[in-house]
């Protein structure tokens, strides 16, 4: 292909439509009240294989040769874009090796070969990969699909937005995640070829913003490293091809923390019901960061492939972050009696304990010698500082114990 254009496009609208399932936009009551905004979510972590990698790989696929086809497909692929590419091979009934980074969360890794695919793991990230990928597609005489930097996947992301403007023609903004840059370029460059008027934003992860780097060195550029807990997008050098596209068709850039992340996947497993990976998650965060008012919003939520460790550990982070569990030491008198008058102080507050922690040998001195260490559910920060509050009117001198997690330091 020598460039995305609008009959592009629609030949791979026409094409996608047949193996992927339909992702109608979700109102956000929640984040619309929040925002002050009406805010939509485009839900392709419902899409097939769990991500909107499909579309992208589907559509190359179908646009190969019957040689191509033939030599076999390699890519390389943090997760999604392996599972596209391991569901788009086996309905064309061609043979497809990925390679993805060590670090891959195993229900990634085992869904790909669900899907009739060789894995090997091999690179600590994505471009390590990638490298790896290329050489061996060379070494083999295989097809390479790349999964960001290849106009025809491009396109074939591109299609969501096709389907966001026909649901919502008078969107003002759509809010899409970067990692490479291929669903920003094909999004961002349909949009502008059917309404110009729409803003197109590009969202980060402050420990991978490779696009936001490029885009302010004007070229495309390399990041020394990349420390993000957004797997997806935790890309050192985006796509050389689709640099120009994100140049001329991106209104601006947002990068957002892993921590907002982290809140972010609360806000939508609570008011949502829906699990969303971390990296599908940067349009949920980002909503936070736009300064605008009465506007129509699309976040589009890339996946949901998430394991359920990370998943756990997601929401115990975001509990803490939101000071509904805390721990709290206090130091009692050697005496009977004491955990009940706490334990009932407690109680009073509608202070839920998780986990306590008794030691009788903290000190010699047998009015102060037993520190407690409660960890402590509450409703927010509010309840957090009215149950610290009675604590201390009750004379037991609490002090907040730095938590990693619900087992503290």
């Amino acid at each position: 292909m020598d460039k995305m254009s609008l009959e592009k496009f629609e030949e791979a609208t026409e094409a996608v439509g047949k193996v992927i399932q339909e992702t109608k936009l979700v109102y956000s009551e929640y984040y619309s009240r929040m925002t002050k905004n009406k805010v939509y979510f485009k839900p392709e972590n419902m899409q097939y294989t769990g991500a909107y990698k499909v579309r992208g790989a589907y559509y190359k696929i179908s646009a190969m040769t019957q040689e191509e086809r033939e030599k076999g497909l390699v890519t390389a692929s943090a997760g999604n874009h392996a599972q596209g590419v391991a569901y788009a091979a086996k309905l064309a009934g061609v043979q497809a090796t990925v390679v993805m980074p060590t670090t891959t969360p195993l229900i990634k890794v085992n869904r790909t070969k669900n899907y009739g695919a060789e894995v090997v793991l091999e690179g600590d990230v994505f471009d390590e990969s990638c490298d790896y990928a290329m050489n061996l597609s060379q070494e083999n005489g295989h097809t390479f699909v790349h999964p960001f930097d290849d106009l025809e996947v491009a396109t074939g992301q591109g299609t969501i937005a096709m389907e966001i403007i026909k649901e919502l023609p008078t969107v003002d903004y759509i809010l899409v995640p970067i990692g490479g840059g291929g669903l920003c370029a094909g999004v961002a460059t349909l949009a502008k070829l059917l309404n110009p008027k729409i803003k197109v934003i590009g969202v980060e992860p402050a420990g991978a913003a490779c696009m936001k780097a490029s885009l302010k060195a004007g070229e495309v550029v390399s990041l020394p490293e990349v420390v993000t807990i957004a797997d997806g997008t935790a890309v050192k050098r985006p796509g050389e091809k689709v640099f120009p596209y994100i140049q001329e068709n991106v209104d601006d850039i947002i990068t957002v923390e892993d921590s907002e992340l982290i809140v972010a996947f609360l806000d939508m497993v609570e008011n949502h019901k829906m699990i969303v990976e971390n990296s599908g998650l940067l349009t949920v965060a980002a909503l936070r960061h736009m300064n605008v008012e009465k506007k129509k919003i699309v976040s589009i939520l890339s996946g949901g492939n998430m394991d359920v460790i990370t998943m756990a550990s997601v929401i115990q982070h975001g509990l803490i972050q939101r000071d509904r569990i805390f721990t709290v030491s206090v130091l009692l008198p050697d005496k009977p009696g004491q955990l009940a008058a706490v334990s009932a102080l407690l109680a009073k507050e509608q202070a839920n304990v998780i986990k306590l922690e008794h030691n009788q040998f903290i000190s010699i001195n047998r009015n102060a010698a037993v520190e407690l260490r409660i960890t402590v559910e509450a409703f927010g920060t509010e309840h957090k500082n009215e149950i610290v509050a009675a604590l201390n009117d009750g004379g037991y001198r609490p002090k907040l114990v730095k938590s990693k997690g619900i087992y503290s330091e």
